[in-house]
């Protein structure tokens, strides 16, 4: 149908608008006491109750499957739900949510090294090309020159998000095309919960949640708005979005419309936050976007189009 395209684009738009409200949403909850830990705990706790359903009737008949991808669950868990949310949550205390997102996304680049040292992938020019304009941006979006005053210790928190991305896009190279979309992200959020409710409960790790009112907008407010935002806007509608416009479009496609994700969250934070970049880390950002944007294309422009239905994985990871 001339439609469908149309149709896709717009489901990827809308989860990468969804994706991009997480760190406003969590800002409000942080804010308000909660610890980055326990706001990834309801977030994902919840979602993956929600996606249980559709997960469970796409696996009918073919459990075998998800048992045969047990450990890429348990590890797409650990690293692209656990380790990524958690540094992603923390960032924001310390940093604005578009800059923090920015440095999360810096973990494709990532990649491109780890491809390199560990499987001997000498990247191409256009990668080289994309890294190097990315890392100017990463200059510009810091300001080196000390003008900015961030926090290092939300730099840190940033660019531990970027390596939780980065093991997301490794797993998501290498998992079995039959494993449903919809079942590796609920069964990863359920693994991503419990792992982080668990060492929460042992005290490794602050777990720390107030039941009060939050201010959300520069409006007080109760903390189920920015709970319900976390759940259903930023993980249920985002995670089903971007699987059907990945249907659709096909990951080449919606991996970039991805990207819009946070140029929204910019423009979110702005709105709702009243957070805006400087000239300079604007013009930083759109060299990072640009830069990831080069080594995606690089990266897929040579890889034959998947046999199966349906990529392993979803495009976003918020």
């Amino acid at each position: 149908m001339p439609q469908r395209p149309a149709v896709g684009a717009a489901l990827a738009l809308l989860s990468a608008v969804t994706f991009a409200t997480s760190g406003t949403f969590a800002r409000s909850l942080i804010d308000a006491g909660w610890s980055a830990e326990a706001a990834v705990i309801a977030r994902v706790g919840v979602a993956a109750l929600v996606l249980a359903i559709p997960a469970l009737l796409s696996l009918r008949g073919r459990w075998h499957v998800l048992r045969d991808n047990s450990t890429a669950v348990v590890m797409f868990g650990l690293l692209g739900v656990a380790l990524a949310q958690v540094c992603f949550f923390n960032a924001v205390r310390y940093l604005p949510v578009g800059i923090a997102l920015l440095l999360e996304y810096l973990g494709i680049i990532l990649v491109v090294g780890w491809m390199w040292l560990r499987h001997g992938q000498r990247p191409r020019r256009l990668t080289v090309a994309g890294s190097a304009a990315a890392m100017l941006g990463l200059a510009f979006v810091l300001d080196l020159t000390g003008n900015a005053g961030f926090d290092p210790v939300g730099v840190v928190w940033g660019l531990g998000a970027a390596f939780g991305l980065a093991g997301y896009f490794v797993l998501a190279g290498r998992v079995d095309p039959r494993l449903p979309s919809v079942a590796m992200a609920s069964g990863g959020m359920a693994v991503g919960a419990a792992v982080l409710l668990l060492i929460g409960v042992t005290g490794l790790l602050p777990l720390r949640a107030t039941f009060g009112e939050v201010t959300f907008a520069g409006q007080r407010t109760t903390w189920l708005l920015p709970i319900v935002g976390l759940t259903l806007v930023a993980a249920v509608i985002a995670y089903l979005a971007g699987i059907a416009g990945n249907r659709i479009l096909g990951p080449r496609l919606s991996s970039f419309v991805g990207l819009t994700e946070v140029l929204f969250a910019v423009l979110i934070a702005w709105l709702f936050l009243d957070e805006l970049p400087t000239a300079w880390q604007l013009l930083g950002g759109l060299l990072i976007v640009a830069g990831v944007a080069l080594v995606r294309l690089d990266e897929l422009r040579g890889v034959p189009a998947p046999a199966g239905p349906e990529p392993a994985l979803a495009a976003g990871t918020r």
